[in-house]
């Protein structure tokens, strides 16, 4: 029986409909591939993508030309004071890379939890997201951290001064081996970054991840520092690892006359109370070459006194950002 609605339609427009119908059920699929619609919406200058960062594998053997091991660390810890705070975590990611800072592959990897001796504090759940009950009955194993600590050439941490100390309070293993600071030994505004923190340059980088693990976080630096831009030659690694076979000087202004710690403190030093075995006074760490300028600034803005000499300290990356 033909249907009411096929009586006003004409012969002419049915086949075109059949036709139409026929030709929709032949045509294959057109749905864009994901980097196409990647391309299409960096071409409209209205979005920003961010891919989902994952961690290099581990290679089953290292590629040759690649002679040097690094080891980016991170640590979660129960607050900021070494002497009295404790490790809650260690994450450590080993990889390989050359003499003109290149890097090859991940070698090695480790990441464990530790039980402190007091109740996680809530404040410390909030920042790393880790709890008393993910802690309970949690040991680091020392062992394991041991094999991919020892090999290691430098060791990088995204704060060192902050790393370091805890570290070497942890265990001897981290006393003798050079470190090298993400934070204050690259110059990110100079690649055009406007700020030093993990998740602002994993974010200016293109990238973005989700992990509360500090293995995460050291696989997100290791992809950072990896970063070339066309209008900067070097690698952020290749930078970082330049920095780190120069010395440092860390000048102390011992005796420095009180009315002058403003001027001081505009210049960049910090103050030392002594309880670290430093002089008590005022300091600066400076780039060795840049000495004799800030003698010359001492004595003729400070002691107003030619023959003034305060007390320096060589420092290499074996003894930089220890306690």
């Amino acid at each position: 029986m033909t249907q009411q609605f096929d009586l006003f339609v004409s012969r002419k427009d049915a086949a075109v409909k059949a036709a139409g119908s026929s030709a929709m059920k032949r045509r294959p699929s057109t749905a864009p591939s994901e980097d196409d619609m990647v391309r299409r919406l960096h071409a409209t200058g209205r979005y920003r993508i961010l891919k989902k960062l994952e961690g290099r594998p581990v290679a089953s053997a290292a590629r040759p030309g690649f002679p040097l091991r690094g080891l980016i660390l991170d640590t979660e810890t129960t607050g900021l004071n070494h002497r009295k705070d404790e490790i809650i975590e260690i994450g450590a990611v080993a990889f390989t890379f050359d003499d003109a800072g290149n890097i090859g592959d991940v070698i090695d990897l480790y990441g464990g939890l530790q039980q402190p001796s007091i109740s996680v504090p809530p404040e410390i759940t909030r920042l790393t997201g880790i709890t008393d009950e993910m802690v309970l009955g949690q040991k680091i194993d020392l062992h394991r951290l041991r094999a991919v600590v020892e090999p290691a050439d430098l060791i990088i941490a995204h704060n060192a001064g902050f790393d370091r100390p805890f570290c070497e309070a942890f265990s001897p293993i981290f006393a003798r081996k050079a470190w090298a600071c993400s934070v204050s030994e690259i110059d990110w505004p100079a690649r055009g970054f406007e700020g030093t923190k993990l998740g602002y340059l994993i974010g200016q980088a293109g990238y973005f991840h989700e992990g509360h693990w500090a293995v995460d976080d050291c696989f997100a630096l290791l992809e950072v520092l990896a970063q070339g831009r066309a209008e900067v030659e070097r690698s952020p690694f290749a930078e970082l690892y330049g920095a780190s076979q120069r010395s440092r000087i860390r000048l102390f202004a011992e005796n420095s006359p009180f009315d002058m710690k403003e001027h001081l403190k505009a210049r960049g030093y910090r103050w030392s109370d002594g309880s670290d075995g430093r002089p008590k006074s005022w300091w600066i760490e400076i780039a060795e070459e840049a000495l004799d300028d800030e003698l010359h600034y001492l004595r003729s803005e400070i002691y107003r006194w030619n023959e003034a000499d305060p007390p320096i300290r060589r420092l290499t990356a074996f003894d930089r950002f220890k306690a």
